[in-house]
């Protein structure tokens, strides 16, 4: 199979994908406007979610378009075996970086650094279509080191890049509250019932359903959730901005903050590195 197969292939995957989002979209928009609630907050949330994407292709056009590369690197200097691309080795490729995208999803909510830039998608207290598209600038750096390791077990770039887009292009569609369940697939697949829980701040929802394209993953580890009341969206904290700024570098200042009145390097680490919302253990002064 050759690179240029897999391009076109990952092309209609994702164009597919775009149709059904956009249809979905549409209704969303009929029904805010039939029940009235298509008003300021609404569309501000979605101009919000909908900038986003100009830092983030910025930096997926400038710097993530060389990082790549590096995949090439290591596949043509590093690795001496490859695993020959084909229908079947693409469709295990697609499952492995489902597999991959789970990790990263869940690394990136319990790592400081990285829920910097997660917690942008997660800011919102809207759950519609758009949402999808809120990303934080540098959440395609992470994806990429994240999957390294398809890359050292011998999938080609090629496979690579078209698992990672299979994945992201499967979850336009999963961000809405039109579609309730649906039925027997809910067992198996990541549908918009189980991510409307992942984007949940009430405390039972809290980082659960990391799944991209099957919700097994979340079922064999231990982070599945079903949607029981309808959630709250947005942050555990009191976040309601929706200044385009504010929104991409939410999480940034207080980190910042935190770094320069951290008190040992083990501190600096532990802001960096712990999950989000560490605090360091304050010693008694002594009399």
């Amino acid at each position: 199979m050759t690179a240029e197969t897999i391009e076109r292939l990952g092309a209609h995957i994702d164009d597919a994908f775009f149709i059904i989002g956009a249809v979905i979209f549409l209704i969303e928009i009929v029904e805010a406007l039939f029940k009235g609630s298509l008003r300021g907050r609404k569309i501000g949330e979605m101009v919000a979610s909908a900038s986003t994407q100009i830092p983030y292709l910025l930096v997926e056009i400038f710097i993530m378009t060389g990082a790549y590369a590096f995949y090439y690197v290591i596949a043509e200097a590093v690795i001496p075996w490859s695993i020959p691309t084909t229908w079947w080795t693409l469709a295990l490729a697609v499952l492995v970086a489902d597999l991959t995208y789970y990790w990263e999803h869940r690394i990136a909510h319990e790592v400081r650094i990285l829920w910097t830039q997660h917690a942008v998608h997660h800011s919102s207290r809207d759950m519609n279509i758009i949402t999808g598209i809120r990303f934080g600038p540098l959440e395609g750096v992470w994806s990429m080191i994240a999957h390294i390791p398809m890359v050292l077990i011998g999938f080609s770039p090629e496979a690579v890049f078209f698992g990672i887009l299979t994945v992201l292009a499967y979850q336009t569609w999963i961000h809405t509250e039109t579609i309730g369940r649906l039925g027997p697939l809910e067992s198996v697949l990541n549908t918009p019932s189980h991510h409307r829980v992942h984007h949940g701040c009430d405390d039972k929802y809290l980082d659960k359903n990391y799944g991209g394209i099957l919700i097994v993953w979340d079922r064999l580890f231990g982070t599945f959730q079903r949607e029981e009341e309808t959630p709250r969206y947005g942050l555990k904290r009191d976040f309601n901005s929706m200044n385009p700024l504010h929104v991409w570098f939410s999480e940034l200042p207080q980190l910042v903050r935190d770094l320069r009145e951290a008190e040992s390097t083990r501190d600096v680490w532990m802001h960096l590195f712990a999950r989000p919302g560490w605090k360091p253990r304050k010693t008694s002064p002594r009399a």
